[in-house]
């Protein structure tokens, strides 16, 4: 949706100021238009005979138009001297190269999500000219700026809560760096790949190779603080092949257009010349088998997996399974769908999901798993509509036993009780707390009781709310609201709760939490469950932490956190977020444990 600050008959008119709402045509250069905050102080007026040069042209799709640029910039580093010219689904008849003079309207563009409007988003607006006329005059360059390691600050964004009308301060603050340079023509050199090519024809690289660098070529998301300023998307202004890159690929020579601003990601160079891809040769990963007296636990988001999905994608998280994580004893799963899959159809069973699963990875060599899950009530657990995604339990019974106990449901929840001298579950598999106002809309976990060699241990697999509904990293709002942290903060609560009543009953019981907490080690909503358990990632370096990788940030969602009595060694297995052929959008983990 598409949506101007000059709409008043919708109730939309946004940022003009008094003296803006005349007009009279105005003759303007274009950093007159940017002036030196992200909102125009022309909003809303009429501009003649604006010179430039055109840098790109975007012929498709329904935000078509041209950037052109001013060959006589000003001295403040503040004002940008790009700008869009937007001619919505028509072509604008100009190249790369025409020397213009545009006349048009001025207007701040908000993109907009569903449910959102110019005053609500979070997004900041992009200054354009609509309703435009041009001639071209002749023809002319305009070099583009080179932003290298140094060039962009590290530091990200004021925290000034609304920085819309904040003086903009390039030197200092990465997304003020930005905004400066909105709608003109940048180049990077040389640039790494950050994030893998997606299905709508984007990638991230970075300007600043050094700045939290993975082993792998990513850079990886350490704090709240740490947002990486290097970062930024690339798209294509050219009707060619996008070249399908992994994290740790290059773009060899220049990537170079003009600077635009998305929702769906923030600031993203629209490149007319995109570098050559050199791939990296980045490998998936391989994690070595468990000993014989090693239990291997493992979580998996297989992604929306259901029942009549397609057979190819069955057949590689099998073999990821098999092959990468050397087929765990016990392997939790989450985004098992039902049945049906989205059709919302009243199904809720997922047998013959799992048993789909279960088959692959035996055709790929793998045991045959055994599976324990707990259908939910329909359409109560959250992700995709019909779907009823639940957390499941694989395990070989080569290996490890499970001990089933009767009474677990999607209503009832599930404590430790004392059986005789030994502890054990009220139900197995069970739920935790599935009414509590925690889990409203989202997963609830499955607890399990498991034997192994005799021994005990009790395993609960995890899948915390979305961060659907949070602000971006690149928003006008800083710093973003988190607004879905609370949610976690208390599934956290609950989870630790249980684990608090388990070793009320035994202090040396074994217990593994693990799964998707869609949250970050250092996120409030991780210090319930390290308060009482050791979180194993912490045994890598912070730039090693991560089994995902969104807006160019390698990051970490997935976790394996055990009690005290448990000794473990720790392995987050790299075989699909950073590829743009994903089996699944997140990588796997496993621990071996020893007691």
């Amino acid at each position: 949706m598409r949506v101007t600050s000059l709409l008043a008959a919708t109730g939309v008119l946004l940022s003009i100021a008094p003296e803006a709402t005349a007009v009279a045509q105005q003759q303007a250069r274009i950093h007159d238009i940017q002036g030196t905050t992200r909102v125009s102080p022309l909003v809303g007026r009429q501009v003649t005979g604006m010179p430039g040069v055109v840098t790109g042209v975007r012929g498709f799709g329904q935000a078509r138009g041209f950037w052109f640029q001013d060959t006589e910039p000003d001295a403040d580093p503040r004002t940008s001297e790009g700008l869009f010219v937007f001619t919505g689904d028509q072509t604008p008849q100009v190249a790369v190269g025409d020397a213009v003079a545009v006349d048009g309207r001025v207007v701040e563009y908000y993109p907009v999500a569903s449910g959102e409007t110019p005053e609500t988003t979070p997004n900041q607006s992009v200054t354009e000219l609509t309703g435009a006329t041009w001639q071209v005059t002749g023809k002319g360059s305009v070099p583009a700026e080179v932003v290298g390691p140094e060039t962009v600050p590290a530091e990200f964004a004021p925290q000034d809560a609304n920085i819309d009308k904040l003086d903009l301060e390039p030197q200092r603050y990465a997304l003020d760096f930005y905004e400066s340079r909105e709608a003109m023509a940048l180049r990077v050199d040389d640039a790494r790949v950050v994030g893998p090519t997606d299905a709508y024809r984007a990638l991230w690289i970075t300007s600043k190779p050094e700045q939290n660098a993975n082993g792998r070529g990513g850079t990886t998301y350490t704090g709240y603080d740490e947002a990486n300023a290097g970062r930024l998307k690339v798209e294509s202004l050219a009707d060619a092949p996008f070249p399908a890159a992994n994290v740790g690929d290059r773009l060899r020579g220049g990537t170079e257009g003009p600077l635009d601003y998305s929702r769906f990601g923030g600031y993203v160079l629209e490149a007319a010349r995109l570098g050559e891809h050199v791939p990296g040769g980045l490998q998936p990963e391989t994690t070595r088998p468990q000993g014989r007296g090693e239990l291997a636990v493992a979580t998996y988001n297989v992604e929306n997996l259901a029942a009549g999905g397609d057979p190819a994608k069955f057949a590689r998280l099998a073999e990821g399974v098999v092959d990468r994580l050397a087929a765990p004893d016990i392997v939790a799963l989450e985004e098992v769908q039902d049945n049906s899959g989205p059709t919302d159809d009243g199904v809720v069973a997922a047998d013959e999901t799992l048993r789909a699963f279960t088959d692959a990875i035996e055709a790929a060599g793998g045991p045959r798993y055994q599976w324990r899950q707990i259908d939910p009530q329909n359409n109560a657990d959250g992700g995709q509509p019909g779907g009823n995604i639940r957390v499941a339990f694989l395990y070989n019974p080569a290996r490890v036993s499970f001990v089933d106990r009767p009474g677990g449901d999607a209503t009832t929840p599930v404590h430790p009780v004392e059986n005789g001298s030994q502890l054990a579950l009220s139900s197995s598999p069970g739920r935790i707390a599935p009414a509590d106002e925690a889990w409203r809309d989202s997963r609830k976990p499955l607890v399990g009781e498991f034997l192994f060699r005799g021994r005990q241990v009790f395993v609960v697999a995890d899948h915390f709310a979305s961060k659907g509904g949070d602000q971006p990293l690149h928003g006008r709002f800083q710093p973003p609201a988190r607004v879905s942290e609370e949610q976690r903060v208390q599934q956290a609560q609950a989870v630790r709760g249980f684990v608090d009543e388990v070793r009320a009953i035994d202090d040396e019981a074994r217990i593994v939490v693990l799964g998707d907490l869609n949250d970050y080690g250092f996120s409030p909503a991780l210090a319930p469950l390290t308060g009482a358990l050791v979180p194993l990632a912490d045994s890598l370096p912070p730039a090693e932490r991560y089994s995902y990788v969104y807006e160019g940030n390698s990051q970490q969602l997935d976790h394996i956190l055990v009690s005290p009595a448990i000794t473990a060694e720790y392995d987050v297995v790299h075989i699909n977020a950073e590829f743009a052929d994903q089996a699944s959008d997140h990588d796997p983990q496993v621990a071996r444990l020893r007691f």
